[in-house]
């Protein structure tokens, strides 16, 4: 089983990222979950969200406390312990940040925290494509397509297929041009490995 687990801020579609991640998911036969946890409901305010993705029924109902993925997207959630507690070794982190994963690593140390040296990371500066592309700082749809690019677990399409089921209009193009941009910023496959490890 793949689990998931995304940190966000209110307003910046996490929720919506995991929506959109296990509806992609489910687009390809596979089963899958998706659900949020937040505190106060307010703008700004902390928010996880988690997806688990298996071939098989999920039993699992509880939140996802060690994922082999983190897609955070706000890199100020680093200071915070709990957005990397749990991560499982030899997983990985997708970062909004314009800062490289050498950086971040080292921004971690500095905050006292430890991460297995096996963990990847991996960043791309995802706000600032979507205020480009989209004119609004909401992270989600370029950092979802850069994290199936690195991860392979599913296709671009599908997540095309996710947000068309959601979307139309002027906001789905906007949104397609997000995908292809941040598919595009990471290496294809290189956390392949990880899928199954």
């Amino acid at each position: 089983m793949v689990e998931i687990r995304i940190h966000g801020r209110g307003g910046q579609g996490n929720v919506l990222a995991a929506y959109l991640l296990a509806t992609a998911a489910f687009l390809e036969g596979k089963y899958s979950q998706a659900f949020p946890s937040f505190g106060a409901e307010r703008r700004g305010a902390p928010i996880a969200a988690f997806v688990r993705i298996e071939s098989t029924p999920i039993l699992r109902r509880s939140q996802v406390t060690a994922p082999r993925y983190l897609i955070l997207q706000d890199h100020g959630l680093l200071r915070i312990a709990e957005t990397v507690t749990g991560l499982v070794r030899e997983g990985a982190i997708l970062v909004n940040s314009p800062d490289s994963a050498d950086t971040i690593r080292s921004r971690l140390g500095e905050e006292g925290f430890s991460i297995d040296p096996s963990v990847r990371i991996a960043s791309i500066p995802a706000t600032r494509l979507a205020m480009e592309l989209m004119g609004r700082p909401i992270p989600n749809a370029p950092l979802l397509s850069a994290f199936l690019s690195l991860t392979g677990i599913l296709s671009a399409d599908s997540l095309v297929q996710a947000l068309s089921g959601r979307f139309s209009g002027d906001v789905l193009q906007k949104n397609l041009s997000l995908v292809k941009a941040g598919g595009s910023l990471v290496e294809a496959g290189l956390w392949k490995e990880t899928v199954n490890a």
